[in-house]
């Protein structure tokens, strides 16, 4: 990756708010040095693989506004924008954050000038605009721009479920908007239309397929100047209509333009109506001028980030973290209009009766650190997203997997929902039906879905790899996590008989651990193991490419035993083969990984360990269930330092949602949710010189590591309120009780 200095980084932020600051007439003064969001950059993680954005949007909105920059999509574009770009499409009005799967992309607004053509079949022939880097500038609710091409400078500001667009024009006798609804991620228009109601307001609907199977977007725009000339694209024909449907719909608007006249476009969205677009729009910005929706943005920012107060160990650390705070508070994302009024994930109209709901659950990635953190940090929030996937489960039966959009994409494995649900009620969360959770959660895994056939897997103890969907060796060791939570969860709820027997499936990691070659293998109908076998290959060598893993290897997922380290530990012999073994993973060859080209997502590698692909993500923090936290500390370290750059490429992998930037947090605090539900954290290694955490309950925490350095980067002991911690484990119950929590810092390695 390449690697810019932090001070240079700090010096861009600064002299881009500066910047923006003058093009908004504000004055330096006027500029809130006060609000966190100053150390927040959403550039972080644009460039590499990083896939975030840099749109306006607020914390869990349904909206964010902000550029689509590629002429053709590609992979790297999965959030549409990418640093390598030079050109903008325009500005759509959803996106996702940190995903290795594409779509979104809705309502595509652009401002040109002069006759434009409707087609852009190429960059050179298209209605976007070339731009520089140096020339944009981002920061939490804000996105601002020049475009070359046009001499445009652009504006956008972001609420919950709407948007502001600012345009500054040159003089022109035929300035403009496009409005753009074939334009998307990656997907493709169902049926799309657009309506001028008067020469101010615009309306129109996009429904879209692509990874999401079927969504849909209503917008209604106020303009703050007159139309006085229209024209519209529909399915391969021009003309002059104001009122037009189809697939490929668009409509330019135009007007003249004097020097730097400033042009305004108000924006609302809703999942359900025109109708209830304009609510929306009408609540959230009810008058015009950017100033206002900017502020408000930032405080609302703000209010979210203040729960955390910290201080750096290294220049560039605090932007560092509070951009992973950000990160981790953009999904999922809301659904509900303002009076509750929203379309269903079974595609019918509704109005929630309990409370706001949420889309956009990336659950295999985000049930080991984000909801860990949100439930720790943002219950209400945690709260609301449970429900929300509650509310999918009485429409449709099923709990979410890997939903975008109100669809299930059955992307990825495991069923995860679980997973949140039983933390949050293990932690006292009563804000959601008990019954109705643990119904769901047992249905999940019982009844047969895309990626469970629970027959064969109690057949087996597995699911064998001859006779069963692919990625059997992953599937098996994420339900046995999932069976355990179940487990817990009857537990606490009285049900003996169904806690014995989702405990028990709980150890079917065991059916296919080989102790010849210390790996977990994927096995057949008969108990055979598949040959040939090699624990670095991402993809089995058979003629469909067979993956028996998910986006990794059995280096990798070896390792994936979260409930029960313990027992994992006794499958190798003893501490030490185990310690042995783990160390082992992180000096392998990282260039001989075959399928490598395949599975992009396999990065931020040392050794095979890939910091970027999140079965890795609790790895490190096996190592003081072995009596060897100084293994730990030295790694998170190593990724603090090479993964988490203050810099556009500063990502080692996707942030997938939250959970790469949830993972540094937890990390720099110094604990980790290896087993979320157990309500203990593991100690790792603090990053940060002093961390204050303002609890919901009330209560603070701080932690203080005392004599933190580049060379002092062991903990020696820990201190809770005066009184010394020996195991290895802090318990939620101890964190929400407040207080403070000390590291005493030392060069040497402490092992136990």
């Amino acid at each position: 990756m390449k690697q810019n200095l932090n001070e240079n980084t700090m010096k861009r932020i600064l002299f881009s708010i500066l910047a923006i600051c003058v093009s908004l007439n504000l004055t330096y003064a006027q500029a809130d040095q006060k609000l966190l969001t100053r150390y927040v950059d959403p550039f972080i993680g644009t460039d590499y693989v990083g896939h975030t954005y840099p749109a306006a949007c607020l914390p869990f909105g349904m909206v964010q506004v902000g550029p689509d920059n590629f002429p053709k999509w590609t992979w790297d574009y999965c959030a549409g924008y990418n640093f390598d770009s030079d050109f903008i499409r325009g500005f759509s009005h959803t996106h996702l954050s940190g995903t290795g799967c594409a779509d979104m992309g809705d309502v595509l607004f652009m401002p040109v000038t002069g006759d434009v053509p409707f087609v852009h079949e190429s960059a050179e022939k298209s209605y976007g605009s070339q731009y520089s880097h140096q020339t944009e500038a981002a920061w939490p609710g804000y996105y601002g721009v020049y475009l070359s091409d046009y001499n445009i400078k652009v504006d956008l500001a972001a609420t919950r479920r709407g948007a502001y667009h600012s345009y500054i024009y040159p003089r022109h006798e035929q300035s403009g908007i496009l409005i753009d609804l074939e334009h998307g991620i990656n997907d493709e228009v169902i049926e799309s239309s657009i309506k001028m109601v008067d020469t101010q307001t615009i309306v129109g609907f996009r429904r879209s397929k692509g990874f999401v199977e079927d969504h849909q977007y209503y917008f209604y725009a106020r303009f703050s100047k007159p139309f006085e000339n229209v024209s519209t694209y529909v399915d391969g024909q021009t003309g002059k209509n104001t009122d037009v449907r189809g697939k490929a719909v668009k409509m330019l608007v135009q007007f003249a333009t004097e020097v730097s006249e400033n042009v305004d476009v108000k924006v609302g969205l809703s999942t359900i109506s025109i109708e209830g677009a304009q609510r929306n729009l009408e609540k959230e910005i009810p008058s015009w001028g950017i100033h206002k929706v900017i502020r408000e943005a930032e405080e609302t920012w703000h209010s979210y980030l203040s729960r955390i107060e910290m201080e750096e160990l290294t220049v560039g650390q605090k932007v560092s973290f509070y951009t992973s705070l950000y990160h981790s508070l953009i999904m999922p994302n809301l659904v509900t209009d303002i009076d509750g009024q929203y379309v269903g994930w079974d595609h019918k109209p509704h109005r929630s009766t309990d409370g706001e709901l949420y889309t956009n659950f990336s659950l295999w990635d985000t049930y080991r650190a984000q909801h860990p953190f949100l439930n720790l940090m943002y219950p209400e929030m945690n709260s609301a997203m449970i429900r929300s996937m509650l509310e999918k489960y009485r429409q449709t039966g099923l709990l979410v997997t890997n939903e975008y959009g109100l669809c299930e994409t059955w992307c990825m494995i495991g069923n995860h929902a679980v997973n949140p649900i039983v933390d949050a009620y293990l932690k006292g969360d009563r804000s959601f039906d008990a019954e109705l959770a643990y119904e769901a959660v047992k249905k999940s895994m019982t009844a047969d879905h895309n990626k469970a056939d629970w027959t064969k897997y109690n057949q087996y103890g597995y699911f064998p790899y001859d006779d069963s969907y692919i990625e059997s060796v992953s599937r098996t060791m994420e339900s046995c996590y999932d069976d355990y939570c179940v487990a817990m969860m009857a537990k606490a709820m009285g049900k003996t008989a169904d806690y014995k027997f989702f405990l028990n499936r709980a150890e079917n990691y065991r059916n296919l651990f080989d102790k010849n070659t210390g790996f977990i293998r994927a096995r057949n109908t008969k108990g055979n193991w598949y040959e040939p076998f090699n624990p670095a290959a991402l993809i089995t060598p058979t003629p469909n490419k067979r993956r028996d893993y998910t986006e990794g290897n059995a280096w990798q997922w070896t390792w994936h035993v979260q409930h029960n380290p313990e027992g994992l530990i006794k499958l190798f012999g003893n501490k030490q083969q185990f310690v042995t073994k783990l160390d082992s993973l992180f000096k392998q060859d990282p260039s001989k990984i075959p399928g490598a080209e395949e599975i992009p997502d396999v990065t931020g590698l040392i050794g095979l360990y890939s910091h970027g692909n999140e079965p890795s993500h609790h790895v490190a923090y096996l190592y003081p269930y072995a009596d060897r936290r100084d293994r730990t500390a030295e790694i998170v370290r190593q990724v603090f330092d090479e993964f988490y750059l203050a810099s556009r490429d500063g990502l080692c992998g996707n942030d997938d949602c939250g959970q790469m930037s949830a993972w540094y947090m937890f990390s720099g605090m110094g604990f980790y949710p290896v087993d979320p539900v157990s309500g203990d954290y593991v100690f790792g290694a603090p990053q940060f010189k002093y961390v204050k955490l303002s609890l919901p309950n009330g209560n603070s925490l701080e932690i203080n590591a005392n004599n933190l350095s580049k060379e002092n980067l062991y903990v020696k002991a820990i201190r809770l309120n005066g009184k010394a911690l020996k195991g290895r484990t802090i318990s939620y119950k101890e964190v929400m009780q407040g207080g403070i929590l000390e590291y005493d810092m030392t060069s040497e390695p402490i092992k136990k």
